[in-house]
């Protein structure tokens, strides 16, 4: 019944969402990695942005990561667009898409998720999707309180899952689950009254929708500091490429210091700007030093033209410092 009803719902009100009008597994692979912790709408839009510069696979493995990354800049989640270009170059180099699970898991980047949205979408294969959306709708509708989060959770709702995916739709079902996750059995104020489950949902009969799913907390928030400083000398500034093992691998940021010697004759344009990461929060002072002759940076460091900052992606923090030191009249 379950099944039956979830599909029934999905064929009137399933999302109209361009990449569900194609089986190119290359199409579906990429909204699957850019609706990763985005919104569908912010999303679209770099989905067609990406298809249009990058109609192929092959097309975007032929890219820079430079231009991949550039072209990501907003989405946040960079080690996303780097695994994607990585991925892509994989699929050139093997000459075509791999069309079974665990030739598809062997993408870079690909887990059990998404190598199970595009194994059923694109190959029809039978393969259950568990996400945010399936856990809380198959913890509300079943009464299940086992922590999603905990490794005999995800066994629990990955084996439940693929108990309800009709084999010769698991296409439909897959993507019905994503929506009645996200149209119907929201995280808040579900729509409980109009759910076509109601008769039937554990949740609802026991009074407890908001207290299913059930999640473990373990995750502890970590603070660090940075001190930025955005150089202006001649037209240029000063800016390096952030190296693999930290956050923001391969993308750009001006001179970060713990030197307070380098501060000096700088400006404190805002202090304590405060950017929110999964396991972590950052603060930052930001800095404009106007110089007249080219100071000695750190090592790693290169001039660049003015002119030519937005070539180089950046994460969001090194945004809204640039928007800080445009929004300051030049010397």
């Amino acid at each position: 019944m379950f099944s039956t009803t979830l599909l029934d719902w999905f064929a009137l009100n399933g999302r109209d969402l361009p990449w569900r009008h194609t089986k190119n597994p290359y199409a579906i692979w990429l909204s699957e990695v850019i609706l990763q912790q985005t919104r569908i709408q912010q999303g679209m839009d770099y989905w067609l942005r990406f298809m249009q510069r990058w109609p192929r696979v092959e097309d975007l493995a032929a890219a820079s990561e430079d231009e991949v990354l550039r072209e990501w800049q907003g989405l946040g989640y960079y080690s996303r667009a780097r695994n994607l270009h990585a991925a892509a170059q994989q699929i050139a180099a093997n000459g075509s898409f791999p069309n079974t699970l665990d030739g598809i898991k062997k993408l870079k980047g690909v887990g059990d998720y998404t190598a199970a949205a595009i194994g059923s979408i694109a190959f029809g294969l039978p393969a259950a999707v568990v996400d945010g959306n399936v856990y809380r709708v198959l913890a509300r509708h079943y009464g299940i309180d086992t922590p999603i989060n905990t490794t005999r959770g995800k066994r629990l709702f990955t084996e439940l899952a693929q108990s309800l995916l009709p084999t010769d739709q698991p296409a439909a079902f897959n993507q019905a689950m994503m929506d009645f996750g996200a149209i119907q059995c929201t995280p808040a104020s579900p729509k409980c009254v109009l759910c076509p489950l109601q008769e039937s949902c554990e949740a609802l009969r026991s009074g407890r929708i908001g207290e299913l799913p059930v999640k473990e907390k373990k995750l502890t928030i970590q603070t660090r500091r940075f001190t930025y400083i955005y150089i202006r000398c001649q037209g240029k500034t000063a800016i390096r490429k952030r190296a693999a093992g930290d956050i923001w691998q391969g993308l750009w940021e001006p001179v970060l210091t713990d030197d307070c010697g380098m501060l000096s004759g700088a400006k404190l344009l805002r202090k304590d700007v405060k950017h929110v990461l999964t396991h972590r929060i950052l603060l930052a002072d930001f800095y404009l030093l106007e110089a007249e002759a080219f100071p000695a940076l750190p090592e790693g460091y290169i001039w660049i033209d003015e002119s030519e900052l937005d070539q180089y992606a950046v994460p969001r923090l090194i945004e809204l410092l640039h928007e800080a030191v445009f929004s300051n009249p030049h010397k």
